[in-house]
């Protein structure tokens, strides 16, 4: 079995905002999908907002949701740590 880390966007503005898969990164064991994880919620640039001023990045069950506060908009993105079956 491989796991993965799967990214997943907010897009869009307003309330024409929606979630879209965004990138989907490998991994050999669990230990190294939640390693991955939390690098990329660290470290991951996402496409909005443009101008990022700040980030949280929260924990919750299978993997992580950050929130980036920009220059007029908030936007979130998750992290999902899973195992391919």
């Amino acid at each position: 079995m491989s796991w993965w880390v799967v990214v997943e966007e907010q897009r869009g503005t307003g309330d024409g905002r929606s979630w879209s898969l965004s990138e989907t990164f490998p991994c050999t064991d669990q230990q190294t999908a939640e390693a991955e994880a939390l690098r990329l919620a660290r470290e991951y640039q996402p496409a909005y907002p443009w101008s990022p001023k700040s980030r949280r990045v929260l924990r919750v069950a299978g993997g992580y949701l950050v929130i980036v506060d920009g220059r007029t908009s908030t936007f979130h993105f998750r992290l999902t740590v899973g195992e391919e079956i």
